[in-house]
């Protein structure tokens, strides 16, 4: 049934005559009859009988009258929920991100997205960062990081927003030769043994353009993808590692920055072209940028 149609029976059940229906619902008084019949058979059923010159509903055109106050009052808080999602931050947004991403950003975003009436979903998933927009199938932003000199463009179908550029830094094992150092040049650890990550990621990047830059191949002995796990093979004496400067350790190690060489990931959130006039996603979007400005600012240190 047509809610226009319905919203004519209504007016006629109000009014009393086509003409007067028609005149405050703009229309000819043949269009109103028009649409009155068409309703009647889309029903099935007489909705309407004549009494001289007037109309009145039979039985069961009251009782559609009366389900379409419900139907048009339903339609109205509709209206308004619609509205509200426009206008204001709410509802849920399913957050995708590399766990190192998670382990700093993740927290914060879900409590102060809560705090403006906005449920936060969020998973830790380590996938490359190309992997991005097949993820945004099941994610409404996907927080990525990956190597600062990765110049690959999204394209038009994605929005990319920069929230965080991050030094990397070398970790190295305890009573390493090179310890004491303020920094350390990549030539010095050429003959090193390095725990890497799977190709792909991160890191696996960085090395691979260290590698481009400098001329220097690291000798990666291990790939190992999670920080935590790397921290234990680098204490063990394993090899030298690269880590994030603001990811946490559970212990204290050495690590220093490189010397003639910038290196960082940039971190990223993605999302649908569009996505953003979402105010929820939007809102997300802004907590994320600001809790990476803060993290930035509590550990920034010259590189």
């Amino acid at each position: 049934m047509d809610v226009e149609r319905l919203r004519l029976l209504r007016e006629l059940a109000e009014r009393g005559t086509v003409h007067a229906t028609a005149t405050a619902m703009s229309l000819t008084p043949s269009a109103v009859s028009q649409q009155l019949k068409i309703l009647q058979r889309e029903v099935g059923v007489p909705l309407l009988e004549a009494t001289g010159r007037r109309l009145r509903l039979t039985d069961a055109g009251r009782v559609l009258v009366a389900r379409t106050d419900e139907v048009l009052a339903a339609l109205d808080r509709a209206r308004a929920d619609m509205d509200a999602y426009r206008d204001t931050p709410r509802g849920t947004v399913r957050v995708a991100m590399f766990p190192s991403g998670a382990a700093m950003l993740l927290a914060g975003l879900i409590t102060r997205a809560a705090a403006i009436g906005v449920e936060v979903l969020g998973r830790d998933i380590d996938e490359p960062a190309a992997h991005a927009p097949m993820q945004l199938a099941d994610f409404d932003v996907v927080v990525v990081h990956r190597d600062e000199r990765d110049a690959a463009h999204w394209g038009p179908r994605i929005e990319a927003t920069l929230l965080l550029r991050e030094p990397l830094e070398i970790l190295l094992p305890p009573g390493h030769r090179l310890a004491k150092r303020k920094r350390v040049a990549l030539p010095e650890l050429a003959d090193d043994p390095w725990i890497g990550v799977e190709g792909g990621l991160m890191v696996d990047d960085v090395l691979r353009s260290l590698a481009t830059v400098s001329g220097v191949h690291p000798r990666i002995v291990q790939r190992v993808n999670d920080f935590r796990v790397v921290e234990e093979l680098v204490i063990a004496g394993i090899g030298v590692a690269l880590l994030p400067r603001y990811v946490l350790t559970a212990r204290e190690l050495t690590r220093k920055p490189l010397s003639g060489i910038r290196i960082a990931r940039r971190i990223e959130a993605v999302t649908r072209a569009g996505a953003t006039a979402r105010p929820a996603v939007n809102a997300v979007i802004s907590i994320l940028k600001s809790l990476a400005q803060e993290t930035n600012q509590h550990n920034t240190r010259p590189q």
